[in-house]
Protein backbone atom coordinates (compact mmCIF):
# COMPACT_ATOMS: atom_id res chain seq x y z
CA UNK A 1 0.00 0.00 0.00
CA UNK A 2 1.04 3.45 -0.65
CA UNK A 3 0.56 6.00 2.14
CA UNK A 4 1.65 8.95 0.71
CA UNK A 5 1.86 11.14 -2.85
CA UNK A 6 5.11 11.38 -4.07
CA UNK A 7 6.02 14.53 -6.01
CA UNK A 8 8.95 13.82 -8.75
CA UNK A 9 9.42 17.27 -10.09
CA UNK A 10 10.15 17.33 -14.00
CA UNK A 11 13.38 17.97 -15.28
CA UNK A 12 14.30 21.62 -16.16
CA UNK A 13 14.40 22.16 -20.00
CA UNK A 14 17.91 23.14 -19.27
CA UNK A 15 19.90 21.68 -16.89
CA UNK A 16 23.02 23.16 -14.13
CA UNK A 17 26.24 22.17 -14.47
CA UNK A 18 29.41 21.99 -12.53
CA UNK A 19 31.14 25.30 -14.17
CA UNK A 20 27.79 27.06 -13.87
CA UNK A 21 27.53 30.38 -11.63
CA UNK A 22 24.90 31.04 -9.19
CA UNK A 23 23.20 33.75 -7.34
CA UNK A 24 20.43 32.77 -4.59
CA UNK A 25 18.05 35.70 -3.65
CA UNK A 26 15.26 35.71 -1.25
CA UNK A 27 13.90 33.85 2.18
CA UNK A 28 15.54 31.43 4.86
CA UNK A 29 15.09 29.33 2.33
CA UNK A 30 17.38 30.57 -0.84
CA UNK A 31 19.69 30.21 2.19
CA UNK A 32 19.56 26.69 2.42
CA UNK A 33 19.74 26.00 -1.43
CA UNK A 34 22.60 28.34 -1.18
CA UNK A 35 24.54 26.26 1.08
CA UNK A 36 23.60 23.38 0.04
CA UNK A 37 24.86 24.30 -3.72
CA UNK A 38 27.97 25.62 -2.11
CA UNK A 39 28.80 22.35 -0.03
CA UNK A 40 28.81 20.57 -3.20
CA UNK A 41 31.17 22.73 -4.89
CA UNK A 42 28.92 24.90 -6.92
CA UNK A 43 30.06 28.60 -7.34
CA UNK A 44 27.51 30.72 -5.27
CA UNK A 45 26.85 33.68 -4.24
CA UNK A 46 23.88 33.19 -1.28
CA UNK A 47 21.73 35.96 -0.47
CA UNK A 48 24.08 38.66 -0.14
CA UNK A 49 21.24 41.20 0.99
CA UNK A 50 20.70 38.74 3.98
CA UNK A 51 17.35 36.70 4.19
CA UNK A 52 14.70 38.69 2.11
CA UNK A 53 10.86 37.59 2.82
CA UNK A 54 8.60 39.99 0.01
CA UNK A 55 8.69 39.46 -3.25
CA UNK A 56 8.21 43.10 -4.17
CA UNK A 57 11.67 43.70 -2.11
CA UNK A 58 13.38 40.84 -3.72
CA UNK A 59 12.63 42.80 -6.87
CA UNK A 60 13.16 46.46 -5.73
CA UNK A 61 16.74 44.96 -4.64
CA UNK A 62 17.83 43.22 -7.62
CA UNK A 63 16.85 46.35 -9.32
CA UNK A 64 18.74 48.21 -7.17
CA UNK A 65 21.75 46.11 -8.07
CA UNK A 66 21.70 45.87 -11.80
CA UNK A 67 21.36 49.23 -11.65
CA UNK A 68 24.23 50.61 -9.99
CA UNK A 69 21.37 52.23 -7.56
CA UNK A 70 22.40 53.43 -4.25
CA UNK A 71 20.75 52.67 -1.06
CA UNK A 72 17.49 55.31 -0.12
CA UNK A 73 18.92 57.85 2.14
CA UNK A 74 15.58 58.40 3.36
CA UNK A 75 15.57 55.02 5.07
CA UNK A 76 18.61 54.51 6.77
CA UNK A 77 17.48 53.84 10.58
CA UNK A 78 19.42 54.01 13.77
CA UNK A 79 18.42 51.75 16.59
CA UNK A 80 20.43 51.46 19.96
CA UNK A 81 23.94 52.43 18.67
CA UNK A 82 23.53 50.63 15.60
CA UNK A 83 22.36 51.27 11.76
CA UNK A 84 20.30 49.81 9.70
CA UNK A 85 18.60 50.16 5.88
CA UNK A 86 15.10 49.54 5.77
CA UNK A 87 15.38 47.59 2.11
CA UNK A 88 17.97 45.31 3.88
CA UNK A 89 17.97 42.55 6.19
CA UNK A 90 19.51 43.20 9.98
CA UNK A 91 22.64 41.33 9.27
CA UNK A 92 23.51 44.29 6.90
CA UNK A 93 24.56 46.74 9.71
CA UNK A 94 26.54 49.54 10.83
CA UNK A 95 28.09 51.37 14.14
CA UNK A 96 27.46 54.30 11.84
CA UNK A 97 25.69 55.61 8.85
CA UNK A 98 28.66 56.23 6.68
CA UNK A 99 29.72 52.85 7.67
CA UNK A 100 26.64 51.13 6.48
CA UNK A 101 26.35 52.78 3.53
CA UNK A 102 30.47 51.89 2.04
CA UNK A 103 28.81 48.24 2.94
CA UNK A 104 25.77 48.51 1.80
CA UNK A 105 26.95 49.95 -1.85
CA UNK A 106 29.87 47.16 -1.26
CA UNK A 107 27.29 44.29 -1.35
CA UNK A 108 25.43 45.69 -4.36
CA UNK A 109 28.62 46.14 -6.42
CA UNK A 110 29.26 42.69 -5.58
CA UNK A 111 26.11 41.34 -6.86
CA UNK A 112 25.64 43.41 -9.96
CA UNK A 113 29.39 41.55 -10.86
CA UNK A 114 27.94 38.40 -10.26
CA UNK A 115 24.65 38.79 -11.57
CA UNK A 116 26.93 40.13 -15.05
CA UNK A 117 28.63 36.67 -15.25
CA UNK A 118 26.01 34.28 -13.61
CA UNK A 119 24.26 31.68 -15.91
CA UNK A 120 21.56 30.98 -13.19
CA UNK A 121 19.76 33.13 -10.46
CA UNK A 122 17.47 31.20 -7.83
CA UNK A 123 14.51 33.64 -6.26
CA UNK A 124 12.71 31.79 -3.71
CA UNK A 125 9.54 33.89 -3.23
CA UNK A 126 8.92 34.17 0.37
CA UNK A 127 5.35 36.19 0.93
CA UNK A 128 3.16 38.61 -0.66
CA UNK A 129 2.86 40.37 2.66
CA UNK A 130 4.68 43.47 2.97
CA UNK A 131 5.40 46.16 5.80
CA UNK A 132 4.89 49.66 4.05
CA UNK A 133 7.13 52.75 5.95
CA UNK A 134 4.25 55.29 6.33
CA UNK A 135 6.72 58.11 6.78
CA UNK A 136 8.16 57.42 3.18
CA UNK A 137 5.43 55.53 1.75
CA UNK A 138 7.76 52.82 0.74
CA UNK A 139 7.81 48.83 1.27
CA UNK A 140 10.44 47.70 3.17
CA UNK A 141 12.38 44.41 3.35
CA UNK A 142 12.98 44.67 7.30
CA UNK A 143 11.04 46.61 10.28
CA UNK A 144 14.11 46.05 12.40
CA UNK A 145 12.34 46.12 15.54
CA UNK A 146 11.61 49.64 15.26
CA UNK A 147 8.14 50.60 16.74
CA UNK A 148 4.59 49.09 15.01
CA UNK A 149 3.45 52.76 14.78
CA UNK A 150 6.07 53.44 11.78
CA UNK A 151 4.74 50.63 9.43
CA UNK A 152 1.48 49.75 7.62
CA UNK A 153 0.73 45.43 7.13
CA UNK A 154 -1.25 44.67 3.92
CA UNK A 155 -1.55 42.53 0.76
CA UNK A 156 0.13 43.24 -2.08
CA UNK A 157 -1.65 43.39 -5.63
CA UNK A 158 -1.42 40.48 -7.08
CA UNK A 159 -1.67 42.05 -10.72
CA UNK A 160 1.44 44.74 -9.48
CA UNK A 161 3.51 42.29 -7.58
CA UNK A 162 3.46 39.89 -11.07
CA UNK A 163 4.03 43.04 -13.26
CA UNK A 164 7.12 44.66 -10.85
CA UNK A 165 8.42 40.88 -11.08
CA UNK A 166 8.61 40.97 -15.29
CA UNK A 167 10.26 43.73 -15.40
CA UNK A 168 12.85 42.92 -13.14
CA UNK A 169 12.85 39.42 -15.30
CA UNK A 170 13.18 41.67 -18.37
CA UNK A 171 15.80 43.77 -17.02
CA UNK A 172 18.08 41.25 -16.00
CA UNK A 173 17.96 39.08 -18.98
CA UNK A 174 18.35 42.32 -21.36
CA UNK A 175 21.50 42.68 -19.14
CA UNK A 176 22.86 39.63 -19.09
CA UNK A 177 20.84 37.36 -21.88
CA UNK A 178 22.81 33.94 -20.40
CA UNK A 179 21.08 34.26 -17.65
CA UNK A 180 18.70 31.50 -16.43
CA UNK A 181 16.11 32.54 -14.11
CA UNK A 182 14.86 29.55 -11.72
CA UNK A 183 11.55 30.90 -9.51
CA UNK A 184 10.41 28.72 -6.17
CA UNK A 185 8.01 29.70 -3.40
CA UNK A 186 9.53 29.02 -0.28
CA UNK A 187 8.15 25.93 2.09
CA UNK A 188 9.01 27.98 5.36
CA UNK A 189 5.18 28.80 6.68
CA UNK A 190 4.20 32.21 7.49
CA UNK A 191 1.83 31.70 10.44
CA UNK A 192 2.42 35.32 12.28
CA UNK A 193 0.18 36.15 8.93
CA UNK A 194 -2.23 33.51 10.10
CA UNK A 195 -2.25 30.25 8.31
CA UNK A 196 -5.77 31.21 6.47
CA UNK A 197 -3.67 34.60 5.22
CA UNK A 198 -0.34 32.94 4.45
CA UNK A 199 -2.38 30.10 1.61
CA UNK A 200 -3.62 33.17 -0.10
CA UNK A 201 -0.02 34.62 0.28
CA UNK A 202 1.85 31.63 -1.24
CA UNK A 203 -1.12 30.84 -4.18
CA UNK A 204 -0.28 34.36 -5.33
CA UNK A 205 3.00 33.91 -5.37
CA UNK A 206 2.56 30.33 -6.69
CA UNK A 207 0.16 31.52 -9.55
CA UNK A 208 2.76 34.81 -10.27
CA UNK A 209 5.52 32.05 -10.86
CA UNK A 210 3.43 30.20 -12.99
CA UNK A 211 2.31 33.10 -15.07
CA UNK A 212 6.47 34.27 -15.68
CA UNK A 213 7.32 30.86 -16.64
CA UNK A 214 4.95 30.53 -19.34
CA UNK A 215 5.35 34.22 -20.66
CA UNK A 216 9.08 34.64 -20.56
CA UNK A 217 12.21 32.84 -22.16
CA UNK A 218 14.66 31.04 -19.98
CA UNK A 219 12.62 31.51 -16.49
CA UNK A 220 11.80 27.83 -14.93
CA UNK A 221 9.70 26.83 -11.89
CA UNK A 222 10.88 24.26 -8.88
CA UNK A 223 8.34 22.85 -6.53
CA UNK A 224 10.26 23.13 -3.27
CA UNK A 225 7.06 24.16 -1.72
CA UNK A 226 4.47 21.33 -3.20
CA UNK A 227 7.14 18.67 -2.13
CA UNK A 228 6.64 20.30 1.54
CA UNK A 229 3.25 20.42 1.67
CA UNK A 230 2.43 17.68 -0.57
CA UNK A 231 4.78 15.25 -0.87
CA UNK A 232 6.06 14.99 3.08
CA UNK A 233 2.98 16.87 3.96
CA UNK A 234 3.28 15.80 8.09
CA UNK A 235 4.70 18.00 11.08
CA UNK A 236 7.88 15.23 11.31
CA UNK A 237 9.59 17.09 8.63
CA UNK A 238 9.18 20.48 10.61
CA UNK A 239 11.55 21.94 13.47
CA UNK A 240 10.16 22.89 16.36
CA UNK A 241 8.68 26.00 15.82
CA UNK A 242 6.39 24.41 13.04
CA UNK A 243 7.33 26.99 10.86
CA UNK A 244 11.11 25.88 8.94
CA UNK A 245 11.29 22.40 7.37
CA UNK A 246 14.24 20.33 9.12
CA UNK A 247 17.01 18.78 8.06
CA UNK A 248 15.63 16.14 6.88
CA UNK A 249 13.46 17.73 4.72
CA UNK A 250 15.94 20.24 3.36
CA UNK A 251 17.87 16.95 1.89
CA UNK A 252 14.91 15.20 0.28
CA UNK A 253 13.77 18.37 -1.19
CA UNK A 254 17.39 19.02 -2.76
CA UNK A 255 17.87 15.42 -3.52
CA UNK A 256 15.24 16.06 -5.88
CA UNK A 257 16.12 19.27 -7.53
CA UNK A 258 19.55 17.20 -7.98
CA UNK A 259 17.37 14.87 -10.29
CA UNK A 260 15.57 17.98 -11.63
CA UNK A 261 17.98 20.33 -12.26
CA UNK A 262 21.37 18.65 -12.97
CA UNK A 263 23.32 17.79 -15.74
CA UNK A 264 24.17 14.10 -16.18
CA UNK A 265 27.81 15.25 -15.05
CA UNK A 266 26.39 17.26 -12.31
CA UNK A 267 24.53 14.29 -10.78
CA UNK A 268 27.77 12.19 -11.13
CA UNK A 269 29.72 14.44 -9.48
CA UNK A 270 27.70 14.93 -6.69
CA UNK A 271 26.99 11.21 -5.91
CA UNK A 272 31.31 11.14 -5.76
CA UNK A 273 31.38 14.57 -3.58
CA UNK A 274 29.14 13.29 -1.17
CA UNK A 275 31.23 10.19 -0.72
CA UNK A 276 34.53 12.23 -0.23
CA UNK A 277 32.58 14.49 2.44
CA UNK A 278 31.71 11.74 4.60
CA UNK A 279 35.14 10.37 4.68
CA UNK A 280 36.38 13.92 5.69
CA UNK A 281 33.88 14.12 8.39
CA UNK A 282 35.54 10.52 8.99
CA UNK A 283 37.16 10.47 12.99
CA UNK A 284 39.89 7.21 13.79
CA UNK A 285 38.71 5.64 16.86
CA UNK A 286 41.96 4.63 17.86
CA UNK A 287 44.10 7.72 16.47
CA UNK A 288 46.59 8.46 13.95
CA UNK A 289 47.19 3.91 13.16
CA UNK A 290 48.87 2.80 9.47
CA UNK A 291 44.88 1.69 8.61
CA UNK A 292 43.55 5.22 9.13
CA UNK A 293 46.90 6.63 7.06
CA UNK A 294 46.09 4.32 4.50
CA UNK A 295 42.49 6.22 4.23
CA UNK A 296 44.27 9.09 4.02
CA UNK A 297 46.43 8.52 1.49
CA UNK A 298 43.48 7.20 -0.74
CA UNK A 299 41.11 10.33 0.16
CA UNK A 300 43.99 12.40 -0.71
CA UNK A 301 44.59 10.70 -4.31
CA UNK A 302 40.70 11.06 -5.13
CA UNK A 303 41.06 15.12 -4.18
CA UNK A 304 44.07 15.44 -6.11
CA UNK A 305 42.56 14.22 -9.18
CA UNK A 306 39.66 16.74 -9.07
CA UNK A 307 41.65 19.67 -8.04
CA UNK A 308 41.37 20.49 -11.78
CA UNK A 309 37.74 20.54 -12.05
CA UNK A 310 36.91 22.30 -8.71
CA UNK A 311 38.24 23.95 -5.66
CA UNK A 312 39.82 21.71 -3.01
CA UNK A 313 42.61 23.62 -1.28
CA UNK A 314 40.91 23.49 2.25
CA UNK A 315 39.79 20.00 1.88
CA UNK A 316 43.97 19.22 0.77
CA UNK A 317 45.10 21.29 3.51
CA UNK A 318 43.23 19.26 6.46
CA UNK A 319 44.44 15.26 4.83
CA UNK A 320 47.87 16.56 4.35
CA UNK A 321 47.23 17.39 8.04
CA UNK A 322 46.42 14.26 8.69
CA UNK A 323 48.87 12.57 7.25
CA UNK A 324 51.68 14.91 8.70
CA UNK A 325 50.49 14.25 12.89
CA UNK A 326 50.69 10.49 11.57
CA UNK A 327 54.14 10.88 10.37
CA UNK A 328 55.05 13.06 14.21
CA UNK A 329 53.65 10.39 15.90
CA UNK A 330 55.21 7.51 14.29
CA UNK A 331 58.41 8.38 12.96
Amino acid sequence: MQFHTELTPEKLPESLRLTDRIVTMGSCFADVMGRQLADHKLTVLANPFGTVFNAVSIGKLLTMAIDGGMPDEALYAERDGSWFHYDFHSSCWGSSREELRTKLTGLLDTTRQALLRADWLMITLGTAMVYRHTGTETVVANCHKMPASLFEKYLYAQDHLRDELQQVVRKLRRTNPNLRVLLTVSPVRHTRDTLPVNQVSKSMLRLICHELTVWEKAVYYFPAYEIMVDDLRDYRFYEADLIHPNGQAQEYIFEKFVQSAFDTELRTFVTEWDSIRKSLAHRPLHGPTKAHQAFLQQLLTKLERLQDRIDVTDELALVRSGLTDYKHVYV
